[in-house]
């Protein structure tokens, strides 16, 4: 996966809003790691933020995609964009439910 490849990966996955309109995602975050590394935000990797969220220890390489067309599935356009930032992730049971978002700053 690489920016450029943004409107592949979500149509080839599906990802869209739930419900019947099929409308595309506003963003997507694809963070590039491996399924170990991304567990370990929600324990010894990371620092509890508060509630149930987790700051990473270290920053991982990430591909955001924005949507730059209001349209429905499989019709979206995704512009990609490259960064490395900690990442917060909401952790239940010492697992990763959710990206919350990026954070630039340590």
């Amino acid at each position: 996966m690489n920016e450029h490849r943004c409107d592949d990966e979500i149509k080839n996955k599906k990802i869209t809003y739930t419900g019947p309109e099929m409308r595309c995602k506003k963003k997507n975050t694809f963070i590039q790691a491996n399924e170990a590394e991304i567990k370990a935000v929600c324990g010894a990797g990371g620092k509890l933020q508060s509630g149930n969220l987790f700051k990473s220890n270290q920053p991982f390489p990430v591909i955001t995609c924005d949507l730059l067309n209001p349209d429905t599935h499989p019709n979206c356009k995704y512009k990609g964009k490259k960064s490395t930032p900690y990442i917060v992730l909401a952790c239940v049971e010492g697992l990763p439910v959710h990206y919350d978002k990026d954070d630039e700053a340590e």
